[in-house]
């Protein structure tokens, strides 16, 4: 059973970073306001009976999860470059090692995602690193993968902060998540897609009404993991935070989310500030998906999965957490057509302790 910790989170001055060992090289919060941030007090909430139950085991850093029409599963492995096909099952099938993956510090084969009109034209997009950039390449997946095609090159690399999250939104169009590689004025440069979060046709070409023409549908991004959509439309990013604030934020078009000028709430009107925060060792959120009214965020070094109730206008209800300390660092999470909750470990990526029989699919039954 998941134990969350009570209060209000309030602002500290010497936070232990969250996000990875890397960022104790940087000091500060930004250079905006930090007033104590207007979160939730977090709850504890029990885990349900039946669940979670381990589906697969044995994986190497899986990073992203992706459903196909049969309700079987296209899971990446970041360090190996293998994309790995899961069934409700259990049964496990490699499918192949991304050709071109350069996998070092926070890079590596992340992001999936199927295409929406998958039936028709068996495409599947991956994020990942290479030798020279981040990239998006599109496949022909026929149970093998063929025909790859860069379809956005040229997003920064770095040893940490890569993004990687990929995700079809309900208006159809691919949307993905980018870090800004520690090199923090990237994310207030609108020019640069370091530090954003990009909308595209499956071509890789910028989407109508993007706000600026460009690929950029958000900006002021440190290093957003997680993307996911309610019934209403609304779009939500999980973002990690620099010493102090980990973050929720509903995401606009066009919208400043402020990095690195602020961490958490600014007093700002520039700005736009986030709807949850956590401290930076509750959550660390990577993964993010939505279900059962509520948005449910995979937290790293907070080891936890969080659900946060979301409502039709976009706002966020009191926070819970849930499973804490059992299964150790969580970092995907999505949601099955059967409506259950896949959850992906990540002990296995230099900052966890391995168990035996990690990294591993748990699922988590539909409410």
């Amino acid at each position: 059973m998941g134990v969350g910790r009570t209060g209000l989170l309030t602002l500290a001055a010497a936070l232990t970073v969250g996000c990875t060992a890397a960022c104790t090289t940087e000091t500060g919060v930004g250079t905006g306001v930090t007033p104590t941030p207007l979160a939730a007090t977090a709850t504890a909430s029990p885990a349900p009976a039946d669940g979670p139950r381990t589906l697969v085991e044995g994986l190497e850093v899986p990073w992203a999860i992706a459903f196909l029409p049969t309700g079987e599963a296209l899971v990446t492995e970041r360090d190996s470059g293998q994309i790995v096909q899961v069934a409700a099952s259990g049964r496990k099938t490699e499918i192949g090692t991304v050709a071109g993956v350069a996998a070092s510090g926070e890079g590596g084969l992340m992001g999936i995602a199927v295409s929406p009109e998958f039936e028709r034209d068996k495409q599947v997009f991956v994020y990942f690193t290479s030798a020279q950039d981040n990239r998006i390449v599109r496949y022909r997946f026929d149970g093998a993968l063929s025909d790859p095609e860069p379809i956005v090159t040229g997003i920064p690399k770095g040893g940490i902060h890569n993004g990687g999250r990929l995700a079809f939104g309900p208006d159809g169009y691919l949307y993905a998540s980018t870090g800004e590689i520690g090199d923090r004025g990237l994310s207030q440069d609108r020019d640069s897609l370091a530090g954003k979060i990009l909308r595209m046709t499956v071509d890789g070409e910028p989407a109508p009404e993007n706000p600026f023409g460009t690929l950029v549908w958000s900006m002021g991004h440190r290093n957003v993991q997680g993307l996911a959509w309610d019934e209403s439309g609304n779009m939500y990013a999980t973002e990690f935070g620099q010493n102090t604030f980990d973050e929720l934020n509903l995401i606009r078009a066009g919208g400043n989310y402020g990095w690195p000028e602020v961490e958490g709430v600014a007093a700002d009107d520039r700005f736009v500030n986030p709807l949850v925060t956590w401290s930076t060792d509750e959550a660390s959120p990577s993964g993010l998906a939505y279900a059962d009214h509520a948005v449910w965020a995979a937290a790293l070094r907070g080891e936890r999965l969080w659900k946060v109730p979301v409502t039709p206008d976009g706002a966020a209800g009191r926070p819970e957490a849930l499973y804490e300390g059992e299964f150790g660092r969580l970092r995907s999470v999505a949601t099955a057509p059967d409506g259950s909750l896949w959850v992906g470990t990540s002990n296995r990526d230099g900052r966890g302790d391995p168990k035996n029989g990690d990294d591993r699919v748990l699922v988590i039954p539909g409410r």
